[in-house]
């Protein structure tokens, strides 16, 4: 019997149009393996078990299904975006436990396109913090469960690598996607401006928030985004065609040479990038390099009040979302960070600073097309209460792990994380691409390069299985004398005191 629970989507969607299995089925399978794994990584806030078993009847009912691209296919939402009939929690226990009336507009494009949303997935309060934990559970890192997925699109990241879903939605205002999909080895493409629809809070955080996939494979991010940005074919002809037509208008296509600049250099002062991320990014210049990109070292230049400008920005965006809250219902950091943005609103609404950013960065994109940095500056920290801690101590470590993403939401050009290498813990590493506004598939395509010249196990193993997904070296190792399940297969073996 074939087990769709941990097929890419493109595979999942192939398969339904050409009825090979149900929608129901497909579902009702990965709503088996969140059920299973769930407790351990802790990527959903709530499961629509019953209404996406109906709606995924729906789905096999519609006229069109042969030329839906993304036909029956598991998709999580992280909970900050509406889904109709749930409520939106944001994280946190101030926002009112409503059902909302109708699907945001990215969720009514994955639901078109026949994707069927299994449940609304954790997100750090108002989504500021680049780890996932607070009222409604804390989402881990299935490759090590003792360390957080990252935020703030922790459990949309934690969802797809653990095999719960082929796909999720996130979002991105200083790395919300790219953080965790770099934690938990996925791609996570953060769209430019404008590409996809955002409402996002209130404003966006002033333009900078984006919209976008996590998934296990280019080709499943790049179908994804398709459908987000509103660019697939609304008729292909054939099943076969239907998923071809969706990404060939975001760019799925021949390569071609580029100018690629790799830049190892932390664009904030006094934040080091750690040896195996900056390797990481070195290697994998050294791999285009190889496929005969033209790819030298070269640093873009990152200002002095790059520093400043980012914390005024990240701090005055969670003050506009903590508007008409009860402070009461919120946590100290939380209130904290609100409370110090509350004097930069004016300043960063007016944009001053993000305009001298792009024309500052905006000569050494003309002289490179794409800018390959590390995607983190190091491994996330624990899984822990976080929420609980101070609120300096939360900045200081989202700082030291992850400096090199905010620059790319302030300008609004697009940027994505890759899988590359693995670190010595076993767990993925990863690099970023950037690139000039409008250059999505661009970025697609050199990741699908990296993807074929350095390929990545797509979700997380744990040793101990003997299942035949697991690579040497690339799960973490339960503590001695325990057993662990796999989280790429149906688990089967015990499992005893492991969390």
């Amino acid at each position: 019997m074939t087990s769709w629970a941990g097929r890419t989507a493109a595979e999942i969607a192939a398969a339904v149009r050409e009825k090979r299995v149900t929608p129901r089925e497909v579902v009702a399978e990965h709503l088996a393996r969140i059920e299973l794994l769930d407790a351990r990584v802790g990527a959903f806030r709530t499961l629509r078990a019953t209404a996406a078993l109906a709606e995924a009847d729906e789905v096999a009912a519609r006229a069109d299904l042969a030329e839906l691209p993304l036909a029956g296919v598991p998709v999580a939402v992280k909970d900050n975006l509406a889904v109709r009939g749930e409520s939106t929690r944001n994280g946190t226990a101030a926002s009112p436990d409503t059902p909302a009336d109708e699907d945001h507009v990215t969720v009514a494009r994955l639901r078109a396109a026949g994707a069927v949303v299994v449940g609304l997935t954790n997100c750090p309060e108002l989504c500021v913090f680049g780890t996932t934990e607070g009222v409604h559970g804390t989402a881990r890192n299935p490759w090590d469960t003792t360390r957080t997925a990252g935020g703030s699109s922790g459990g949309s990241a934690a969802a797809v690598a653990a095999g719960m879903v082929p796909i999720a939605l996130g979002n991105d205002g200083m790395g919300s996607l790219r953080i965790p999909a770099a934690n938990c080895g996925l791609v996570g493409l953060k769209p430019g401006h404008g590409v996809v629809p955002a409402g996002i809070g209130h404003g966006d955080w002033f333009g900078m928030s984006e919209n976008g996939p996590l998934a296990t494979t280019v080709e499943d991010a790049r179908l994804m985004f398709s459908v987000l940005a509103g660019t697939e074919a609304a008729t292909a002809g054939s099943a076969e065609g239907s998923a071809v037509a969706a990404t060939d208008v975001v760019g799925a296509g021949d390569p071609v040479t580029r100018t690629v600049a790799v830049s190892v250099r932390s664009p904030l002062m006094g934040v080091t990038v750690s040896r195996p991320y900056a390797d990481a990014a070195r290697e994998a210049g050294e791999l285009l390099a190889g496929a005969g990109h033209r790819v030298r070292r070269a640093d873009p230049p990152y200002p002095v009040w790059l520093g400043t400008t980012s914390l005024t920005h990240w701090t005055a965006g969670t003050a506009v979302d903590a508007e008409g809250l009860d402070p009461r219902l919120l946590a100290r950091r939380t209130r904290v960070h609100a409370a110090l943005g509350r004097r930069f609103v004016g300043s960063v609404r007016s944009g001053v600073r993000r305009e001298q950013l792009r024309e500052r960065f905006e000569p050494f994109f003309a002289e490179h097309e794409v800018l390959l940095t590390p995607a983190l500056a190091r491994r996330g920290p624990a899984a822990a209460e976080w929420h609980r801690r101070g609120w300096l101590r939360n900045v200081l470590v989202n700082t030291n792990c992850s400096p090199l993403t905010p620059p790319w939401n302030l300008t609004g050009w697009p940027a994505m994380a890759v899988p590359f290498g693995t670190l010595a813990s076993g767990v993925p590493g990863a690099v970023q691409l950037v690139g000039r506004p409008g250059s999505e598939a661009v970025l697609l395509e050199l990741a699908g390069q990296l993807e074929e010249l350095r390929p990545w196990t797509r979700t997380a193993p744990m040793e101990g299985s003997g299942c035949g997904s697991a690579v040497a070296g690339r799960g973490p190792v339960p503590p001695t004398g325990q057993r662990a399940r796999c989280i790429t297969c149906k688990p089967t073996l015990p499992l005893v005191g492991w969390a």
